[in-house]
């Protein structure tokens, strides 16, 4: 089995680990980075060059595409996918999962619950978001914040007001949506892979910040989802058509609710904190959807009946 990962960076803990895990099972394991692919397109034939060579055909990718450079990596998934190399998440649910406002649309309309959201433009008034928003305090999030970075909690109408009239000043896209004080700064990931929940952790934000990202500083923990976090963290998922993903979700008095779901997810806080080899899961999935070469001939010959 060859199998390719698209990461720009092999010292990564999540890229060594799906490297370990690959060479585990006896696999040939190579790290690329995507940004030195150049694609090649002729009648008939499609190519990737990388590093000034042509590029061998593997029977899979796994991309860890970095959220500044979705366009070119999902450019790069698409084109191995119409090579029919399987993706353990593909091109079209990687960028969907990438535009927040996009995957909040995509999990209401398959009736997964979120906290209430208002997306509105730079000309919309202040004081009627506020108001759609269920009222301060309230969550600002900038669309291109990743990894906690342009989170704000506004805990008054009149910082809300002036924030958000600054913003928008800007022609700065946001989402505004309720604040969840019940779930104290904590919140829940559950890795999700080929459908199935592998591990799952509660992290805590820093004492006096509400963000839960461990690279905000957050702790994590092992956590054991009940039956609805569970059911939800599939929905999720489902619907956003991800093989491999995490789904972070916020207690609250009525249920889970889904922040975001994240196509590239680390491995080193859930590893770490659940002790369950996720990259060797991850591995697991490819193995039961790339058909060995085997399957691969007894495939050939069975379509070739009476042709």
């Amino acid at each position: 089995m060859r199998v390719y990962i698209l990461s720009r960076n092999s010292k990564l803990y999540s890229t060594r680990r799906l490297v370990e895990a690959g060479e585990k099972k006896g696999w040939e394991i190579k790290v690329i980075d995507y940004l030195k692919c150049t694609i090649e397109i002729i009648k008939g034939e499609l190519l990737i060059n990388y590093l000034g060579k042509k590029l061998p055909v593997p029977d899979a990718i796994i991309p860890r595409i970095g959220a500044s450079r979705t366009f070119y990596g999902t450019a790069m998934v698409r084109h191995f996918e119409m090579m029919d190399v399987f993706s353990t998440s593909g091109n079209l649910a990687i960028a969907r999962s990438r535009d927040k406002l996009r995957s909040l649309q995509v999990l209401s309309k398959n009736g997964v619950d979120m906290p209430r959201t208002v997306f509105a433009s730079n000309k919309s008034s202040a004081k009627d978001v506020i108001a759609l928003s269920g009222g301060a305090p309230l969550v600002l999030k900038i669309l291109e914040g990743t990894q906690g970075v342009g989170v704000v909690l506004l805990d008054s109408e009149k910082a809300a007001k002036s924030v958000l009239d600054a913003f928008y000043g800007m022609d700065v896209n946001l989402l505004v949506q309720e604040f969840i004080e019940e779930a104290g700064g904590a919140d829940i990931r559950a890795l999700v892979v080929g459908g199935e929940v592998v591990g799952a952790m509660k992290r805590q934000g820093a004492e006096g910040d509400f963000r839960s990202n461990l690279h905000q500083g957050g702790s994590a923990t092992s956590y054991k989802l009940n039956r609805k976090e569970k059911s939800t963290a599939l929905a999720a998922a489902k619907a956003m058509g991800l093989g491999v993903c995490g789904v972070d979700m916020i207690p609250s008095s009525r249920g889970p609710l889904v922040m975001e779901v994240n196509s590239s997810p680390g491995l080193e806080g859930i590893e770490k904190s659940t002790q369950i080899d996720i990259a060797g899961k991850i591995m697991d999935y490819i193995e039961k959807n790339v058909p060995t070469p085997g399957d691969k001939k007894r495939r050939i010959k069975r379509d070739n009946i009476g042709a």
